[in-house]
């Protein structure tokens, strides 16, 4: 995660005569190499630029937690993924649920449109609580059905859409 701060203090490489630091840094390596070669647009795009900062370095965070959730996504389904690829879902954090939900979904897509807490385990890497609270807020939210499996009784929960 980029940081305003170290934005600002790689800006003020201007005033030593490099210019552009704080765009590298933010993901934007050719206006980078504009700013370092015009001297930040002869000053005047540097001077812009302190008060981009901040949307910059929102902007590369985003793009880097975009960037994390499709290399999840595109692990292979029916794989237990690798502990580094593991997302820590914290109870209070929309994010990590809203991984969790599109993981559950990938998986659910691979089974049918249907889903055991045991196999959204499997699929997800996730544990047993996540996975049910995740599945019972998705039933509440309209977007699940729960039944039971016939011969074993197990729960499923059903996909609507798909």
């Amino acid at each position: 995660m980029n940081k305003s701060g170290t934005s600002y203090l790689l800006w003020l490489g201007w005033l030593f005569g490099i210019s552009g630091l704080h765009r590298f840094y933010n993901g934007k390596p050719i206006t980078g190499a504009l700013w370092f070669c015009t001297w930040g647009l002869f000053g005047i795009g540097q001077v812009i630029d302190l008060f981009l900062i901040p949307d910059m370095v929102e902007s590369h965070n985003v793009k880097s937690k975009d960037r994390r959730l499709s290399e999840l996504l595109s692990a292979s389904t029916g794989a237990v993924q690798p502990v580094a690829e593991k997302v820590m879902v914290q109870s209070n954090s929309k994010l990590a649920r809203q991984e969790a939900r599109l993981k559950l979904l990938k998986a659910a897509v691979a089974r049918g449109g249907k889903l055991s807490v045991t196999q959204g385990v499997l699929d997800t890497g996730l544990d047993f609580d996540e996975v049910e609270a995740v599945l019972q807020e998705m039933v509440k939210s309209g977007y699940v059905g729960v039944e039971n499996h016939p011969a074993t009784g197990v729960v499923l929960y059903h996909f609507l859409e798909l």
